[in-house]
């Protein structure tokens, strides 16, 4: 799982119609196919100026370090500012004649004008801003970690500018109290068990990160505007519990027609939901037949089941687990560069490391990479969720079972080699602003995915049932988020048989069904990691088709990534030169 923008949020903006867009200020000149592509280019840079200026947290993630001083605006008069800003400047890219820029440069268009459409939905239509707690309080413990988990700078300039956000935080919590509007209580039950581990965080964390600078004056402005976040915090945390919880009766579901836009802008798939359910099912049907199959090689006088429990009890304890993943990494660097399965362009391992504390409740491992303009603290962070101290034996037990020793295998091919670490590699070397900045999880995601089978049927592992098991299992998961996705937030189903969904169907632990289906909640389409999988190993059926005998695995990788991250249609589109079917034959499911 790649680091996601949260929300999009707000810096003041003003006077939009009062001659921001070039089309006022210069114009534009549709006949000269050079100017077009200067205006364009010119254009892109204004709209990143200005999406920057709201959203400095993410700019200081993507190596964007003017930013650094600012804060998120959380208002609601904020927010509909930022939706006229990209109203307007959406109008201004449809002016633009795809036609007269070249093939690149008209992909690009393509993806800034559906991204921007993404945050007009997100801001205006499906209104999390409204409904969602933990967006207060997380963002304000990412934009603190933004600014400390990379040496991007001196201690004390990266703690001056914390100390400038951090003066900034209150207000976020004064637009929490007035924007929330009946939340759902899961998402209020969310944020009510962030909280605490986000307090620890100021408190522990972000002292620590910063206990080497020796400026006085420094450390006693630090000292206060971090005492101020955590007396707010607390106060936040009360109020969630005592006034907002009990209210919080509202709908976490998005609706259909929110469901299918945020599909069409942010994937580009405007396949219908029916359509895009059969498919899902039928691909959870094939994986739970090869569950079943390759459970057989382990030991068939027992269920799949058992054999399940069995598997995951094959587990490190607590404290080898972060050295069992380190140790796991260097020999799948190794499989790809033997085996020339991709291109692997750097020799750096990524950092292995516990899950920063406001990122545990919804996540069991994630890949933490620096931003694609970040010149200085180039470090990657491959983050892993450890039990609590405070579990119980139960407990503790249960979360380890999800890093069984396949499924161990499974989240380093997903996460690092060749799944999110190579993407992030490979970006580097891309030319594209758009396409640097902006993407898709069918994209990312459905690429990590698809690495944990191939790298199987590539040979890794020998052939070892049990790491097959470990892959199908993740499989499953996958495949339970994308029907529990669609039908809790059409309607279908409700937040209990989603849980069942995962237990019964997706062969998950109750623990984690609870967990995955809690992240459904409010990650409505976490169905792009089965559908970008999908999509993905139909374009390699096809590119193979096309080469013919000369088809080589590894240029296929390496043509697909070079390409960034956009939706599978923009990839196709510039790896073929047209679009085609997106997803595969049902009667013959991968």
């Amino acid at each position: 799982m790649l680091k996601i923008n949260i929300v999009a949020i707000l810096f003041v903006f003003a006077s939009v119609s009062a001659g921001f867009f070039p089309s006022v200020s210069w114009g534009w000149q549709w006949n000269d196919p050079v100017k077009v592509k200067k205006q364009y280019h010119k254009l892109v840079d204004e709209y990143f100026d200005e999406y920057f200026k709201y959203n400095p947290t993410q700019a200081t993630s993507d190596g964007f370090h003017q930013y650094d001083d600012r804060l998120e605006d959380y208002s609601k008069k904020e927010i509909q500012e930022e939706v006229r800003f990209y109203k307007g400047i959406l109008n201004e890219f449809k002016k633009i004649p795809s036609e007269k820029l070249g093939s690149d440069d008209a992909i690009d268009l393509e993806l800034m004008m559906a991204n921007i459409n993404s945050n007009i939905l997100a801001d205006d239509k499906i209104r999390m801003w409204e409904k969602n707690p933990d967006m207060y309080s997380s963002g304000a413990s990412g934009s603190a970690f933004s600014i400390m988990s990379r040496t991007f700078a001196s201690p004390e300039v990266r703690l001056k500018s914390l100390i400038a956000r951090e003066k900034l935080m209150p207000r976020i919590f004064v637009a929490a109290r007035s924007n929330l509007k009946n939340p759902p209580r899961i998402y209020t039950e969310v944020a009510l068990d962030q909280i605490p581990d986000i307090v620890s965080f100021f408190k522990k964390d972000v002292v620590d990160a910063f206990k080497d600078v020796k400026d006085p004056k420094l450390k006693k402005d630090f000292e206060a505007s971090n005492a101020k976040v955590i007396d707010e915090l607390e106060k936040y945390g009360k109020w969630v519990k005592e006034v907002l919880l009990p209210k919080s009766k509202g709908d976490f579901r998005i609706g259909t027609d929110n469901f299918k836009k945020k599909l069409l802008y942010e994937e580009m798939v405007d396949e219908p939901l029916d359509h895009l359910l059969d498919v899902g099912m039928a691909n959870l049907r094939a994986n739970q037949e090869a569950f079943k199959e390759t459970a057989a090689k382990v030991d068939p006088t027992k269920t799949p089941q058992a054999i399940l429990e069995d598997l995951v009890k094959d587990h490190p304890s607590a404290d080898k687990l972060l050295g069992t993943v380190k140790d796991t990494l260097a020999g799948l660097k190794q499989y790809l560069e033997d085996k020339k399965i991709v291109t692997v362009p750097s020799p750096v391992l990524p950092i292995v490391q516990e899950t920063p504390p406001f990122e545990r409740a919804l996540t069991m491992a994630s890949m933490d990479t620096p931003g694609p303009y970040e010149t200085v603290a180039k470090e990657a962070y491959f983050n892993v969720t450890l039990p609590e101290a405070d579990w119980s034996k139960d407990r503790i037990e249960e979360h380890l079972e999800g890093f069984n020793r396949g499924t161990i295998i499974s989240t380093a091919v997903h996460e690092a080699y060749p799944g999110h670490y190579i993407q992030f590699l490979w970006l580097q070397s891309v030319k594209s602003k758009v396409r640097k900045l902006l993407g898709c999880g069918s994209n990312s995601e459905g690429w990590a995915h698809y690495t944990e089978q191939m790298m199987l049927d590539e040979g890794y592992g020998g052939g070892d049932p049990k790491l097959r098991l470990g892959q199908l299992q993740d499989a499953l998961l996958r495949n339970a988020r994308y029907i529990v996705g669609i039908k809790m937030h059409t309607g279908d189903m409700t937040y209990d048989q989603g849980v069942d969904f995962f237990v019964k169907e997706g062969y998950q632990s109750r623990a984690n069904a609870e967990r995955e289906t809690k992240r459904g909640t409010s990650d409505p389409t976490y169905l792009m990691y089965t559908l970008g999988k999908l999509e993905i190993l139909k374009l390699r059926e096809d590119y193979k088709a096309l080469k013919g005998e000369k088809f080589s695995l590894q240029e296929f990788h390496d043509n697909f990534l070079k390409q960034g991250f956009p939706p599978l249609k923009l990839a196709r589109r510039a790896m073929f030169g047209k679009d085609g079917p997106m997803l595969p034959d049902l009667k013959s499911p991968p």
